[in-house]
């Protein structure tokens, strides 16, 4: 069963969705918590030293134009510290 903790869509611009993974990386790299706050609502997470990074892209295809898009996901086990090491990845 999946539970949603927290959701939020808006269309931004670019430069104001850049702003918004920095601030998550940056928060990654401190070792500080990741804050969500929407309106009223507002959830922070623990992310452990290792969790598992998952990237993916998707063509979403039938009633109307293609949609393009691509997930960048953090995943751990609740009251664990984190997975085991994956392949190499990069963005360029």
């Amino acid at each position: 069963m999946e539970e949603t903790l927290f959701k939020s869509e808006s269309t931004l611009d670019r430069s104001a969705i850049a702003d918004h993974l920095r601030a998550v990386a940056d928060k990654l790299d401190a070792g500080e918590p990741i804050v969500l706050t929407a309106g009223e609502e507002t959830l922070s997470l623990e992310v452990p030293a290792r969790p598992t990074f998952e990237v993916k892209a998707e063509r979403e295809t039938g009633s109307g134009p293609d949609e393009l898009s691509v997930e960048f996901e953090l995943e751990w086990d609740d009251g664990q510290d984190g997975g085991e090491a994956g392949g190499e990845f990069s963005v360029e």
